[in-house]
């Protein structure tokens, strides 16, 4: 069995290489609108800058208007058109209302890409419960009040596609992001139910395709709460622009279903299958020793989990140099 896995590992980087957008998509972009959350910066503004050079017409939702301006004007330079609905997607009043904005302005949502997430880094019992508590009002009930919002609008028209944003951790999880991890496996969980529903009631021109990515090189890791004493660092982090680029890929070629991107997404999926125990201590050692040992000093605080950061939106976050 060693054998075999490894093989196969070995086999992945060719197999499962970053998708990236053709021309040929661009007939299945090109004026259909597309909702996403957390648009301000990382994967959700690299996926709304990409579909919207696409000509896609983009809903950009956020906590911060100011940096959704920025967003929507690369969008409309680039000739997209674009929206701004600031947006907290803790409150299922206002993910509705961003829903009817959308319908309201465009007259049908295409693409409903559930993006936004925060998370605390730290051991379990040291972040505030008020920190646990917020990651899962952001990252699972965002999705679940997105998610309904979306679905409702896509079977009174007939079609539409869900995108969800889970990780890794949902397969994988990692010490020290215990409820963030938590929430990745429900929305996996999330993902099973809903698609089941789907195909039940014959509605297979719905799609749910839920987006597993490795840790990724965004502003996600200056802005998350750390009680580490460390600053937060992620495992050999993918770019922000090549995941968002694959995003927007799947979010029109992908079939339903769970969707990890790039060879190493792939490679700790497969190994939570064929080697859970294994995979986990793995991944338990590596993010110990990056976290709790080499990362640098830093003073704990709450990062963006209870308001805006003021940190540049940028798609990038700049820490794969370091």
């Amino acid at each position: 069995m060693p054998r075999i896995l490894l093989a196969i590992l070995l086999l992945l980087p060719a197999a499962c290489a970053m998708p990236v957008v053709h021309e040929s998509d661009r007939a299945a972009i090109a004026g259909r609108t597309w909702v996403v959350t957390g648009a301000s910066s990382g994967i959700g503004r690299g996926v709304a800058e990409r579909a919207g050079s696409l000509g896609a017409r983009v809903v950009l939702a956020a906590r911060r208007a100011e940096a959704l301006e920025g967003v929507a004007a690369t969008i409309r330079a680039a000739g997209g058109e674009a929206l701004v609905v600031p947006t907290d997607v803790s409150r299922p009043e206002a993910v509705e209302a961003l829903a009817e904005t959308a319908e309201r302005r465009f007259g049908r949502v295409d693409v409903w890409v559930n993006n936004a997430g925060v998370a605390p880094i730290g051991r379990f019992e040291e972040i505030p419960v008020a920190d646990h508590a917020r990651t899962v009002a952001v990252n699972l009930n965002g999705v679940i009040f997105g998610s309904h919002a979306a679905l409702r609008l896509f079977r009174a028209q007939g079609h539409g596609t869900l995108v969800n944003m889970a990780s890794v951790e949902g397969r994988v999880p990692l010490a020290y992001h215990a409820s963030y991890a938590a929430t990745k496996h429900a929305i996996i969980g999330l993902d099973g139910a809903l698609r089941q529903e789907l195909r039940l009631g014959g509605l297979d021109r719905l799609r749910v395709v839920t987006i597993l990515p490795w840790a990724v090189d965004t502003p996600f890791w200056a802005n998350a709460a750390s009680y580490a004493g460390r600053e937060p660092r992620g495992p050999w982090m993918d770019g922000a622009r090549d995941v968002a680029e694959a995003v927007v890929w799947a979010s029109v070629n992908a079939p339903s279903g769970k969707f990890p991107v790039g060879p190493k997404a792939a490679a700790a999926v497969l190994g939570s299958r064929l080697a859970p125990g294994l995979t986990t201590r793995i991944a338990g050692s590596v993010i110990h020793r990056l976290q709790m040992e080499d990362a640098p000093p830093a003073p704990d605080g709450p990062g963006n989990l209870h308001a805006p950061s003021p940190a540049p939106p940028t798609v990038e976050g700049g820490f794969r140099g370091r």
